[in-house]
């Protein structure tokens, strides 16, 4: 098998390969490296590349192999780390000037599950500007580019990671999600995710200097990036493997129950305030269709909580993040991070004093009614934005464009607020004015149920396919 062929296999595929010994670690690891070296370039996806250590680690795992060493099950698999992400012996800059010589020393819990599974680090991916923005791009590395072409935003914050991964830099991406980091970019880019519920994959930064405030300790999460629902169902038992630096950490299987293929589904189609576009019409209805033919049991749904829950969660979060960051986007942040910010302040007015910790503490209300309402649905299958994604940028054009950006998001925010877990898969592949796009459809899961999730993605992707294939074709033609 020739190095081409290599990259292009899905991570399922290619762990039982080199499990099986039919592919070195060392051939996986170089197969990606190569692919990094002929893309990267045009789509700024990796920032930190770590080739040389990489290949050294591969030669080392088939050593180990070969003297009889158990594999992991992500033996010699090449991924990806987001550069918010401490990892030992590499800056932790976070899209920042300010903190690009912050050398970790320690590895972040994700990247040691990761790597003890097997996984071979072959770069660090790019990110927005504090992580805080749903396009990647930031005054320390610049911006990261869509490999479907320019006309539309690789997204964000784990826009880098989402690029990489689509385009066949490495087998799965990691990347993180506070009101929708993962899913933006997996929209963006047709890469399938899941959000995990609160507490399920354990993270800390060890270079940190101070605790995270409250809300951003119970809204972000760690997750993967990849090509397929599959691939998750592969790397999702990695990364939940407990650490004791995350306190809050919850040490359950990732297959928490029998499949639920005979679950109630609750479909809802629309967004509170915004017009549902055409295409997303139609990935909507192609996932709905799937699941039913997968025996799932789909009905149309109103969910009355949805806006007020997104809209006090922004704002709730907006609060926290005035008082604790926005000190330090002041002073170290560009001109357009600040300008963006101040009209997340203006659009998502932050509560402040004791009604910011009313909120806080009504999030778990919100918690409630969508607990209760998910014992009758276990799944929901909405959208995850009602138009289909946007132009790099479009957050910087002003009030409309960042209410277009973030203020559309309620499917996204509203489920980091209650602490659900929440899958991002494509399904449509449009041809707009503009150019190609994928269109991707979120589904919700209970909590816990990161399994049932995924369940739900492969069969729809069992229906409808992956968009890799159709995406390199499209590299290759242009």
């Amino acid at each position: 098998m020739n190095s081409e062929d290599i990259w292009r296999l899905t991570a399922q595929d290619l762990a039982k390969a080199t499990t099986h010994g039919d592919i070195t670690a060392e051939e996986a690891t170089k197969a990606s490296i190569d692919r990094m070296r002929e893309v990267n370039p045009v789509l700024n996806a990796v920032v930190v590349d770590l080739s040389e250590q990489a290949l050294e680690r591969a030669r080392q795992l088939d050593i180990d192999r070969a003297n009889g060493k158990n594999s992991g099950i992500l033996h010699g698999l090449p991924v990806t780390i987001k550069i918010n992400v401490d990892q030992a012996g590499c800056p932790t800059s976070n899209g920042i000037p300010a903190l690009q010589t912050d050398i970790a020393n320690v590895d972040a819990p994700v990247v040691r599950n990761l790597q003890n599974a097997g996984a071979v680090v072959i770069g660090r991916t790019n990110t927005s500007e504090f992580s805080f923005r749903a396009d990647t791009d930031n005054p320390l590395h610049g911006r990261t580019h869509n490999p479907w072409g320019k006309h539309v935003s690789a997204g964000g914050s784990s826009g880098g990671a989402a690029s990489a991964v689509m385009a066949g830099i490495g087998s799965l991406g990691h990347g993180n999600d506070i009101g929708g980091s993962l899913r933006f970019p997996a929209s963006a880019n047709g890469a399938v995710t899941i959000k995990p519920g609160l507490g399920r994959v354990p993270a800390w930064n060890p270079s940190q200097k101070d605790e995270r405030g409250m809300l951003a300790q119970s809204m972000s999460v760690q997750g993967l990036l990849t090509r397929s629902a599959a691939d998750l169902e592969l790397a999702m038992p990695a990364i939940i493997n407990s650490d004791p630096r995350d306190p809050f950490h919850v040490p359950l299987p990732y297959r928490m129950a029998p499949k639920l293929t005979k679950s109630r589904v609750a479909f809802c189609k629309e967004t509170p305030g915004f017009d549902t576009h055409p295409e997303v019409y139609k990935a909507l209805n192609t996932a709905a269709d799937a699941l039913r033919d997968a025996g799932y049991d789909v009905q149309e749904i109103h969910l009355p909580f949805l806006q007020e829950t997104g809209e006090i969660a922004y704002r709730a979060l907006m609060g926290e993040v005035a008082e604790l960051m926005g000190p330090d986007i002041r002073a170290n942040g560009s001109d357009t991070i600040q300008a963006i910010f101040d009209e997340y302040y203006r659009q998502f007015q932050p509560f402040k004093g004791t009604e910011l910790l009313q909120m806080m503490a009504k999030r778990t209300y919100y918690a409630r009614e969508w607990c209760l309402f998910m014992q009758e649905y276990p799944l929901v299958l909405s959208p995850f934005l009602p138009q289909p994604f946007f132009a790099p940028g479009r957050d910087e054009e002003g009030p409309a464009g960042v209410h277009e950006v973030l203020g559309s998001a309620l499917w996204s925010y509203s489920i980091n607020f209650i602490g659900l877990p929440a899958g991002n898969i494509p399904t449509q592949l449009s041809k707009l004015e503009r150019g190609i796009q994928p269109i991707n459809v979120q589904i919700i899961g209970q909590r816990w149920r990161e399994d049932a999730v995924v369940d739900a993605m492969i069969s729809i992707e069992d229906r409808v396919g992956t968009m890799a294939q159709n995406l390199w074709s499209l590299m290759q033609s242009n």
